[in-house]
């Protein structure tokens, strides 16, 4: 199944996301399909930048985002 989800970077205790699609069947932080945004947790406020054109496209094609991606894209405008 194709999932949105978040991909961890950045370094320890300093968490810094990208939002990508991926097959639910690779490791949290390997192969991806697309790249669609980003979520930087740290700053004040929050900072998500999300391409709504792909996610929509995504969604609207199968892609089932995890709990996390749905509430930021709820946050962003985009569901």
């Amino acid at each position: 199944m194709v999932k949105i989800r978040l991909r961890r970077l950045g370094a320890k205790k300093a968490p810094f996301y990208r939002i990508v699609v991926a097959d639910s069947r690779y490791p949290r932080d390997g192969r991806f399909i697309e790249e669609i945004g980003t979520y930087n947790p740290l700053t004040d406020p929050v900072e998500i930048k999300i391409d709504a054109e792909r996610a929509q496209q995504w969604i609207k094609n199968g892609a089932q985002p995890t709990d996390t991606v749905r509430a930021l894209l709820k946050k962003s405008g985009v569901l």
